[in-house]
């Protein structure tokens, strides 16, 4: 449905629904025409109607175009230039000249396409993997930061995530490093004395939600295990009351135990004990612990590392064993090699095969295939290309951009949350889906010669 070009464009005989994110405006366009907008934390800014004509559309970040229209959205005030049979005029709360709102979105696209050698799909990838992290970065109305936004359905409480700002800093890092000292000092913010954490700090402070579930002022969903991680991850200065918290929970071995709940990144499974994907980022945090993760969750049998207590099947997720350096090298190398029974034709699945305990699942990970249960998530897709390209081995082409080719074919211009075909997908412009792009521009002068598996 989307066709990849050689400038990294996509295009599109009939409409498809857009989505556009800047510092403060948001918004999409259906392919009807009804155009909605947003602005981050405060909700709906507006509505029009635009009377679409035959295409073929263009799109870009932040930028849709047919012939003899289009729409730009501008990058310095909330502003969305419209040009169609009524003319040219410009939307939003703060409204700028049209020429200005253009020349602005212009140099957004161009600030976007970092990869301007390689083939139409992977820079196209690049280009809006890139516009994910770049537009994650939101303002408040006095145009000072305001948090990274996790993606296009997270702006009403406005909030930031641990897990989300943690995977899309090795874009930043690349691109715009100097959002990464602000984003750590906001969420240091919800790091208590203790070393408990929520999954994400709300930016209103007038927002309350359940108390049963957001239990302090500035919580969003509290006491995520894996948030004090991530935040010491973030920091480069583990505190030891994070550590002190960790170890608290931890059994003879020296591994803590996550409690049986819903509350790291799997927030529809009830993982319990020892669960591989924390534990790395237990080493990560701590460098504490190698030997007893290989001895307690390497399956032998398998050839992979299981995904916690009483549940062996092979998650991505514990990938982050090898991201972080807590596996022997071999094993390494053959969980690597395991991960191919994930590839499939539309991408690569988070878990396979289905959990097989029922009981820890809810909500959209109770469908096999679908979510935490098989679905597939960029994020994931990143980490494990990665893992491949820096290990220089074959085969990281099918993870880094199988997924994009089929955001393209079901016509999602954007970096997705997660999707399943049989199930569509999450949110559109998501930050922690541009590390793919992050990996290919780490890696740019291997995946611009080509991988020889593919």
């Amino acid at each position: 449905m989307l066709r990849p070009r050689a400038d990294g464009l996509l295009e599109s005989d009939d409409p498809v629904r857009f989505a556009f994110m800047a510092p403060r405006l948001q918004g999409e366009l259906a392919p009807d025409g009804r155009l909605d907008l947003a602005l981050w934390g405060e909700g709906r800014a507006g509505a029009a109607r635009l009377a679409l004509p035959q295409g073929p559309y263009l799109y870009a970040p932040n930028r849709m175009t047919w012939p003899g229209g289009g729409l730009f959205v501008a990058q310095s005030a909330p502003a969305i230039l419209v040009r169609d049979a009524g003319g040219a005029r410009v939307l939003g709360p703060e409204p700028l000249a049209p020429a200005q709102v253009e020349a602005e979105c212009e140099a957004h696209v161009r600030r976007c396409d970092r990869l301007p050698d390689a083939d139409p799909v992977l820079r196209s990838m690049v280009l809006h993997g890139v516009h994910a992290g770049l537009s994650s970065a939101r303002q408040d109305a006095h145009g000072r930061f305001a948090g990274l936004s996790a993606g296009l359905g997270y702006s009403a409480p406005a909030r930031t995530y641990y897990r989300d700002a943690y995977w899309t800093l090795p874009l930043l890092e690349q691109v715009a490093p100097e959002l990464i000292a602000a984003e750590v000092e906001l969420l240091a913010r919800g790091v208590r004395l203790d070393g408990e954490a929520p999954s994400g700090v709300t930016l209103d402070p007038a927002w309350q939600g359940d108390s049963l579930v957001h239990t302090r002022p500035g919580d969003w969903w509290s006491d995520h295990f894996d948030s004090p991680l991530y935040f010491a991850l973030m920091s480069g200065a583990p505190t030891r009351a994070v550590r002190d918290r960790y170890r608290a929970l931890a059994g003879a071995d020296g591994l803590p135990r996550k409690p049986r709940h819903d509350r790291d990144w799997a927030d529809n499974v009830f993982r319990s004990g020892l669960v591989a994907y924390d534990l790395g980022l237990w080493f990560g945090a701590f460098g504490e612990g190698a030997e007893a993760i290989d001895a307690a969750l390497w399956r032998e049998n398998l050839g992979w590392y299981g995904d916690y207590d009483g549940e062996d099947h092979l998650a991505l997720d514990t990938l982050t064993l090898l991201r972080f350096g807590a596996t022997p090298e071999d094993k390494a190398r053959r969980v690597l090699d395991a991960c191919r029974s994930l590839h499939m034709p539309w991408g690569v699945r988070c878990a396979w095969p289905p959990y097989a305990r029922r009981a820890d699942l809810r909500a959209k990970s109770a469908f096999p295939g679908r979510y935490h249960n098989g679905g597939d998530w960029p994020w994931l897709d990143g980490l494990y290309a990665g893992e491949l390209l820096r290990r220089g081995l074959p085969g990281w082409r099918h993870p880094l951009t199988r997924w994009w080719e089929t955001c393209l074919a079901m016509g999602w211009p954007g970096a997705v949350e997660h999707f399943s075909p049989q199930f569509g997908r999450g949110s559109l412009i998501q930050a922690w889906s541009s590390l793919p792009a992050a990996v290919a521009l780490e890696h740019r002068e291997t995946v611009l010669t080509g991988d020889p598996a593919a």
